[in-house]
């Protein structure tokens, strides 16, 4: 038996899947939960070797013979958290996460260096938004100069797995173009926006090479694969932020499908052959890891809402999902406006969750609930209606993430978003696309047929598949309506 390794370092958790690419068949997959630091001015942070030593926990849960049967790896991480490195490769300070944003000032007062939001999106192709790796560098800059001072490598966290396996410092141009400095159409660094961090150094000589084709990096070291229990000198691939990885693991490699992960955060992506630059800054104007484009929209609040909401009602699972089935559509009017978190799209870094509508009659727990995911829902929504706006099609959503096991949450996405929805036989997102990359390199020695190599080991799992329902899309057309007359009435609090 040969395997190919995906590990995807997420928010929550790190997993590691091993696929038996001959037998089409995942042969272990293994997760272990991380810690994440927050406080009430927004910051959220995490200790890089926190990952590695989740990393290991989960090798040593793989049966050895399984370990020693991978090839090759393919590392997923979360995009824009901000990893700094010494000369030496030691973590300078604790990661500051996608979901941080505490230095929104940092990005506003990066913005006006460059000349504005407008200059920013004609010249780089994204504005720089709280939770990007730019405004984190910032801050860095201004707070802790002493360390500041030491800086000799910038990393994002699957950057940081690849170079602990490898020892090799690389970006790729999909993760790299969260970062806030990447030109996303000439997928180089951007000169100015760095001088706009900081006009007194080049932080070019902090930034390592960009690789813009999915390739091998290197091969793991003697120590990676003592700690990790693979064999030494198998080939590491380039890898790539979550978001490219879920492309590529949910087969969105196409014109035409979209992907929806419902996960920590919720995101919306779809695949393009040119660079995609929303005016108004909403889609985030990503490069993908397959040479092509990964216009996106991201909500900071997907099952967070969920989970919270769980946790206030103690609602395990089970009773969630009898709870979000029973409610009627609408949960009777209950609205939940889901920035518990702030939240980026809307860009309102500062906002608190708002639940709306509640009256003497409809204050039950399975409307609170059924108000959550259709909340969370709505959010997604927008994103799909503004890649329309700028001519991107979705004639199916690809779903992936933790809200996908829930029956009910799939019939919500295919109804309020009026769509058919698909979820694979291989639903592991992320990881599974990892390895899939991981496979391209050692099949094709530069990536392969990319799109070819998803048809061949992708499939759909019909009975989680679902139609929208024309009743019901009409329903939530309405309801989508209110939901953002009341985000728009929501804004001036905290905008």
């Amino acid at each position: 038996m040969k395997t190919v390794v995906g590990i995807d370092l997420g928010t929550q958790s790190l997993k590691a899947i091993f696929y038996d690419y001959a037998a089409r068949t995942i042969v272990a997959s293994e997760s272990a939960s991380l810690n994440l630091r927050q406080d009430d001015a927004g910051a959220a942070e995490q200790q890089a070797h926190w990952w590695l030593n989740a990393l290991h926990q989960v090798m040593a849960r793989v049966d050895p013979d399984i370990r020693t049967s991978a090839v090759a790896v393919g590392v997923s991480g979360q995009q824009h958290g901000f990893v700094p490195l010494d000369k030496s490769g030691d973590v300078l300070a604790p990661v500051k996460l996608w979901c941080d944003t505490s230095t929104a000032a940092e990005c506003e007062e990066i913005m006006a260096a460059y000349g504005g939001p407008q200059k920013c999106l004609d010249e780089v192709g994204n504005l720089i938004l709280p939770g990007y790796t730019a405004s984190k560098v910032l801050r860095l800059r201004k707070e802790r100069p002493g360390l500041y001072e030491k800086l000799d490598c910038v990393l994002l966290p699957h950057d940081y797995l690849n170079y602990y396996l490898t020892g090799e410092r690389c970006m790729e141009a999909g993760d790299a173009s969260g970062t806030g400095f990447f030109d996303v159409r000439a997928r180089r660094w951007s000169p100015a926006m760095l001088s706009a961090i900081d006009p007194d150094r080049d932080l070019l000589d902090c930034l390592p090479e960009v690789r813009t084709e999915a390739a091998v990096i290197g091969h793991v070291t003697d120590s990676a694969a003592r700690d990790c229990g693979l064999l030494a000198g198998i080939p590491v691939s380039t890898g790539g932020g979550d978001n490219m990885m879920g492309a590529i693991g949910t087969g969105n490699v196409r014109a035409g499908k979209v992907t929806m992960s419902l996960g920590t955060s919720g995101t919306v992506y779809a695949h393009s052959d040119q660079p995609v630059i929303d005016p108004r800054g909403e889609i985030a104007a990503f490069c993908s890891s397959d040479g092509a484009w990964l216009p996106l929209m991201c909500t900071m609040n997907c099952t967070v809402t969920t989970e919270l909401m769980r946790r206030l009602l103690d609602a395990d699972i089970g009773r969630f999902e009898a709870y979000v089935s029973e409610a009627p559509r609408g949960a009777e009017g209950v609205l939940t406006l889901p920035f518990f978190n702030g939240e980026r799209t809307p860009n309102l870094p500062r906002a608190k969750a708002c639940i709306v509508g509640l009256d003497s009659h409809n204050t039950r727990p399975e409307n609170l609930l059924r108000s959550a995911v259709e909340g969370a829902t709505f959010a997604l929504r927008y994103g799909l209606d503004r890649l329309g706006d700028l001519g991107i099609g979705v004639q199916e959503i690809l779903l992936t993430g933790g809200g996908a096991g829930s029956a009910t949450w799939r019939q919500v996405v295919a109804d309020v978003c009026g769509a058919p929805v698909t979820v694979l036989r291989q639903n592991e997102g992320a990881s599974f696309g990892a390895a899939l990359q991981a496979l391209s390199v050692i099949e094709g020695g530069q990536g392969g047929d990319l799109a070819d190599l998803v048809d061949e080991h992708l499939a759909r799992n019909e009975p989680l598949c679902c139609e929208p329902g024309r009743s019901a899309a009409n329903f939530y057309d309405e309801a989508y309506g209110r939901y953002l007359q009341a985000v728009n009435a929501f804004k001036p609090l905290y905008a």
